[in-house]
C-alpha cells in the first residue's frame, strides 16, 4: 500500500438520492448524471498526483462492481460504514491506517476543479512529524478535504460534537483539535458544488479555464444545460 492515501467519499449516482438541492433547477436524472461527471472528473483529476494511491469510499455497499465498471483500473475501494459522517470519515482513516498508509487524506466527489497544488501542500504539511492533520475550509463553513498522519490518539476527536453539514463544521472541528492537542494546518480554501450558486460558480470557472483537460465531461454537460442556469 502506498504512504499516500487520497480517498474520495462517493454515493452511486442514482437520480433522486444524490445533488438533490440542485432539483430544481435540474431534474433528478439530470442532477444523477451530473454527480457522475464530477466523479469521473474528479477522480481523474486527483489521478494525476505522483506518489498518492487513490481510493474510492463508496456507498451503498453492493455498490463497487459499478464503481469498478465506471473508473480507472489504478483506483483502490473500501465501503463506507457509520451511521454518520463522522463515523464513516474516522473509518476510514483506520481502516487505511492500519493497512500501511501513513498519510490519508478525505475529500468528496464533486470538487472536479479543485487545484492540485493543494492537495499536494495537503501531503507535504503531514510529511512533518509536528503536523497531525490538514484541513481544507470550504465556502460553507465546512471543509473539502481533511487529511492526517498515523500515530495520533486524539485523532477521533476531529470527528466528535460536529454538527454536520452545517456552517459550524469548521469551527467545531478546530475547537475539537485545540482541546485534544492535534496540532492542525490549513490549506487554501475552495468549494464544492451543493448548491446552484455553486454550480453556476463552476460553471464560469469552468469557461476560464484554458485547458479543456480539466474536467472535461462537467464543463460539456454544464454547456448542454447552461440555460436552465
Amino acid at each position: 500500500m502506498a504512504a499516500n492515501a487520497l480517498v474520495i467519499f462517493a454515493k452511486w449516482p442514482l437520480p433522486g438520492q444524490v445533488k438533490t438541492r440542485l432539483c430544481p433547477p435540474l431534474r433528478p436524472d439530470q442532477a444523477a448524471e451530473l454527480a457522475r461527471c464530477f466523479l469521473l472528473d474528479t477522480v481523474e483529476r486527483v489521478s494525476r498526483l505522483e506518489e498518492v494511491q487513490v481510493w474510492v469510499a463508496f456507498t451503498p455497499a453492493d455498490s463497487e462492481p459499478r464503481f469498478r465498471a465506471l473508473l480507472p483500473a489504478s483506483v483502490c475501494y473500501l465501503p463506507q460504514r457509520g451511521t454518520d459522517l463522522g463515523e464513516r470519515e474516522l473509518n476510514i482513516f483506520i481502516d487505511l491506517f492500519e493497512g500501511a498508509a501513513t498519510r490519508v487524506a478525505i475529500m468528496g466527489s464533486d470538487i472536479p476543479s479543485v487545484p492540485l497544488a493543494y492537495l499536494r501542500s495537503a501531503f507535504d504539511l503531514l510529511k512533518n512529524p509536528d503536523c497531525d492533520a490538514v484541513l481544507g475550509p470550504s465556502s460553507d463553513g465546512g471543509y473539502y478535504c481533511i487529511g492526517a498522519q498515523a500515530g495520533h490518539a486524539g485523532l477521533p476527536a476531529l470527528f466528535e460534537h460536529i454538527e454536520w453539514s452545517t456552517e459550524k463544521v469548521m469551527q467545531q472541528t478546530l475547537q475539537q483539535a485545540r482541546l485534544h492537542n492535534l496540532n492542525v494546518r490549513l490549506i487554501p480554501r475552495w468549494y464544492d458544488v451543493d448548491t446552484v450558486e455553486d454550480m453556476r460558480k463552476l460553471a464560469e470557472q469552468l469557461q476560464d479555464m484554458p485547458n479543456e483537460d480539466d474536467a472535461p465531461r462537467t464543463r460539456s454537460f454544464l454547456e448542454q444545460i447552461a440555460f436552465l442556469l
